[in-house]
């Protein structure tokens, strides 16, 4: 610029602009720093760079030529700032044109004439693309920003407004105790703006971020080597189970190879991808790693509904937080029903005042004085292994420091069970009034008292100051101790499928040699005499059990052994059974048989108490879960429809203890809410189906095939309901608005949740979206899930896990006194109070009453009632249904008509080998 401005003898500008072109390298020069990594990014810097340093560059030509005028005498310039010669520019390239600056040079009009065909050019096709670009840059694209001292947990895997609303709603419930944990959702697309809406809405608890769970950046963006645990959402809806499950085991895979200490918790599909998980070498579920498989629950809580009608529903409410408010405007029943369902299982610590006492005589003090239903403890084994959970445990003692599973409204009241002291709330009579006592400050909290005498609280618990009769049972009043006839007549086995709601005195038997003639309080109100089934020297066969002994097991059998054709059906004698009713195509995906089976044979049944099982459905699909079955005793399988009356009157639906209906058809995409249309077309056709003017040709089990003999039912066929109506019955559903056509005389709004509506109150339905809840239980009870599996599953041990990994079925073992005391654990039963022992507490008493006499007399602990829906019945008729009540107040009275949930101990006597 010197040398030119000597020569034309004037100042000159020069061409400095030109450094402006060098920003068309800063592109690349980010990227060799790293800086710039996916092609959206790099994209969009060069389109930037090239925009800006044309325009700039182009404005300081039109500077230079404007500012020295035309040659060659340069007379004709115009003063203008660089600055406005940007300005200038951006309005001549967009076209607008104010006109408040031009040029007035020749070469400057000259120029802009050129530049007009380039830059507009440029404008048109850069700006456009800019844009799109900025658009499709993700919204949630940022990095979390944990603040200090407060935890967050990352969920990913299937998120969409219905998963998360129904996840948050459980997670975020108020009756949690403080909840300062921030959710983190990471998906691959944004949210919608249904999705959106809810995400604001929380927006102090929930972020959300746009990203892969495969991709190591996306997994540091979301801080999942700080979180306190990872959770996959699984869908349950997916056309191909296997494909989902598969898909959600490389998520757990690509976390734990970013962070092998991550807690994980992760939701399958199908029971055998289980095993897959076990392939993770930094999968431990002893670090709080666990897994929720929703074949094995969903068929297990069914399973349990075979046993005990309603539990299903019982157990549902109990692990998902409601809250459990009554209204006026409901009817009574639904009062009852809902105050049950605001019941949720929570752990604490009990306090010193419980070491030393029995497990009764905890129960028994928690439910009477601090009005907590105390279900379990966390028992320490004396080699120091790892603990265990044991429910309603008999003999041994409670430890200092033990934990308790209880069932209460909400955490606040479970903290009764560790503050409560013997000195300081003995004569409190309002178990609000149960505080932290300042005893708790001595000796690290610990009280020397309460120590010292625990036995002696304990003896006065469960004696109430009467004398102790040789067997440890207190004297009780009279009507508490059942009489020796109500005694034989209920403590009998009746027939080779006893239920266990017809063993009303587990722990009483009788002593009379002769096996006496029982009559059957259940069948809805038609007594049936049976001549109990002879428990043959069961324990003499070489392999009766498992190899862990927790469940009942048979040498394989063909499944051609097990098929019954109709007419086979009809002449077998089929009697408080349990029928499967199964819609499945040959290549339908498996749900896993086993695991509805498998509770059904759990070891703490004695042989003959096993519930037969008819499968009525497509052979060619249940072939191919036979693997699966083929160690378990008692299946028969009937190839023939569930929609079929002949079908349904061979197997004697009538006459069964529980028609489950299922269904295996992949839901359609068309129209998801009619994925059940099967299931409810059975039920209803159950329910329309009359009997008693259907007499059918009953021959001889000798007459039969030996695939009817592999039953080993020799009872006789006793007279059953006569209208469907009154047929047991649960069915599963995939929609849960399809409740509302199960039942015909309810009034539920179609957009009622499903855990309010009729037929879930009553136990008759159940769907998969229940054990939603159980992410967030697990969560924050990592023992939770272990004792709702150990309740539902009949006892599956890690143990067990690891043989059915390898695919081969359940091995059988040897009986050593290890195994076999393996049956000596809790079951779910059901009690009537219509009749035997316990039968006085009908008549008007409370339900308190109950509890402690059930407790001291037989060691069943109550937690529930199932009552008829219309109270003024005092017989059970074709109309009449059942609800729940989960841990009624109490001082709640107690009907004849009713039916209690029981924890049952297992009866070594009934052994004939003991």
């Amino acid at each position: 610029p010197s040398f030119v401005s000597i020569y034309l003898d004037r100042t000159w500008i020069g061409l400095r602009f030109l450094r402006a072109l060098r920003l068309m390298t800063v592109p690349d020069i980010l990227q060799y720093l790293n800086i710039l990594k996916t092609s959206t990014s790099i994209r969009l810097a060069q389109l930037i760079s090239i925009f800006i340093s044309v325009w700039l560059t182009a404005a300081g030509i039109i500077h230079l030529l404007e500012n020295s005028g035309d040659p060659p005498y340069f007379t004709n310039s115009q003063s203008l700032s660089y600055w406005n010669c940007v300005y200038f520019l951006m309005v001549t390239m967009s076209t607008v044109g104010y006109g408040d600056i031009a040029c007035v040079t020749a070469l400057g009009r000259g120029f802009q004439v050129l530049f007009l065909l380039v830059g507009l050019a440029l404008f048109a096709g850069s700006i456009p693309e800019i844009i799109d670009i900025v658009k499709t840059f993700p919204k949630y694209n940022g990095t979390y920003l944990s603040d200090r001292g407060r935890r967050h947990i990352v969920v990913c895997g299937h998120i969409t407004y219905e998963s998360v609303s129904h996840f948050l709603k459980d997670f975020l419930h108020e009756d949690r105790e403080d909840v300062d944990v921030e959710v983190v959702f990471l998906h691959r697309t944004p949210p919608g703006l249904e999705l959106e809406g809810l995400i604001k809405r929380h927006f102090t608890t929930v972020t959300f971020f746009q990203g892969s769970i495969m991709n190591t950046v996306d997994l540091q963006r979301v801080k999942v080597h700080e979180a306190d645990a990872c959770l996959v959402l699984a869908n349950k809806y997916c056309p191909d189970p296997d494909a989902e499950d598969a898909a959600n085991i490389m998520r757990v895979i690509s976390m734990k190879n970013y962070c092998e200490e991550s807690r994980i918790i992760i939701q399958l599909m199908q029971y055998h991808n289980k095993a897959y998980l076990l392939n993770i070498p930094s999968w431990d579920w002893k670090q709080g790693d666990d897994v929720i498989c929703l074949a094995e629950l969903k068929l297990g809580f069914i399973a349990q509904s075979c046993l005990a009608p309603g539990f299903s529903t019982m157990m549902a409410n109990l692990f998902a937080m409601r809250s459990g408010e009554p209204s006026d405007d409901m009817q009574a029943w639904q009062n009852d029903y809902i105050q049950g369902t605001g019941c949720e299982m929570y752990t604490e610590t009990l306090s010193p005042t419980f070491t030393g006492m029995t497990f009764s005589q905890a129960s028994e003090l928690c439910f009477v004085k601090l009005k907590l239903l105390l279900l379990a403890v966390e028992v320490r084994p004396d080699d120091g292994g790892d603990t265990k959970i044991s429910i309603n445990p008999r003999g041994s003692k409670i430890p200092a420091n033990t934990v308790g599973f209880f069932i209460a409204q909400s955490a606040e009241e479970v903290k009764r069970a560790w503050y409560y002291c013997k000195a300081c709330h003995e004569d409190v009579k309002n178990e609000n009034q149960i505080k932290k006592c300042k005893c708790k400050n001595f000796i690290g909290g610990m009280m020397v008292h309460s120590v010292l005498k625990s036995q002696q609280i304990g003896q006065h618990i469960t004696t109430d100051g009467k004398p102790v009769q040789p067997n440890g049972v207190a004297a009780t009043k009279s009507g508490l101790q059942p009489p020796p006839t109500a005694v034989a007549k209920t403590g009998s086995p009746v027939k080779k499928s006893v239920s266990m709601k017809e063993e009303s005195a587990p722990e009483i038997v009788p002593e009379n040699p002769r096996a006496p003639i029982r009559q059957d309080p259940m069948r809805n109100g038609h007594p049936v005499i049976v001549q109990p089934a002879s428990d043959f020297d069961f324990e003499k066969t070489e392999m009766k059990y498992d190899s862990t002994g927790m469940f009942h097991w048979t040498p394989a059998r063909s499944i051609d052994d097990c098929i019954l054709d109709r007419n086979q059906a009809a002449m077998t004698v089929l009697n408080g059974h349990v029928v499967v009713c199964l819609f499945a195509h040959s290549d339908s995906p498996l749900i896993g048989l086993r695991n509805l089976v498998m509770p059904l044979r759990a070891s703490n049944f004695h042989f003959h108490e096993l519930k037969h099982v008819v499968i009525v459905g497509a052979v060619d699909y249940i072939k191919r879960e036979w693997k699966t079955l083929q160690n378990l005793p008692k299946i028969s399988v009937l190839n023939g429809s569930p929609l079929s009356r002949a079908d349904l009157r061979a197997v004697n639906v009538n006459l069964c203890d529980m028609c489950v209906i299922l269904s295996a058809k992949v839901p359609s995409n068309d129209d998801p809410t009619l994925a059940d249309k099967e299931a409810i077309l059975a039920s209803l056709n159950i329910k329309a189906m009359t009997f008693g003017d259907i007499i059918t040709n009953i021959e001889s089990m000798g007459d039969s095939k030996d695939a009817l003999n592999n039953m080993g039912d020799t009872t006789v066929k006793r007279p059953g309901p006569i209208y469907g109506t009154n047929v047991p019955m649960i069915t599963e559903l995939v929609n849960d608005s399809n409740v509302q056509f199960l039942d015909q005389d309810d009034d539920d709004d179609p957009d009622t949740e499903l855990y309010l509506t009729q037929p879930f109150a009553c136990g008759t339905a159940f769907a998969v979206s229940v054990l939603d809840s159980l992410m967030s239980t697990t969560y924050f009870n990592q023992n939770a899930l272990t004792l709702i599996r150990s309740l539902i599953t009949g006892g599956a041990t890690p143990e067990l896990e690891i043989i059915l990994a390898e695919g081969a079925g359940l091995r059988g073992g040897y009986s050593t006194p290890d195994t076999l005391s393996h049956r000596d654990r809790c079951r779910v039963g059901q009690i009537s109070l219509s009749d035997g022992p316990l039968a006085t507490f009908g008549e008007g008493r409370k339900y308190q009453d109950l509890f402690v006499a059930s407790l001291r007399n037989y060691g069943m602990l109550c937690i529930g009632l199932y009552r008829l829906r219309d109270a003024a019945l005092t017989t059970v008729d074709a109309t009449s249904k059942r609800y729940v009540i989960t841990n009624p107040p109490f001082d709640f009275g107690l009907l004849p008509t009713d039916q209690v949930f029981v924890f049952i101990h297992w009866n070594k006597r009934q052994s004939t080998s003991q």
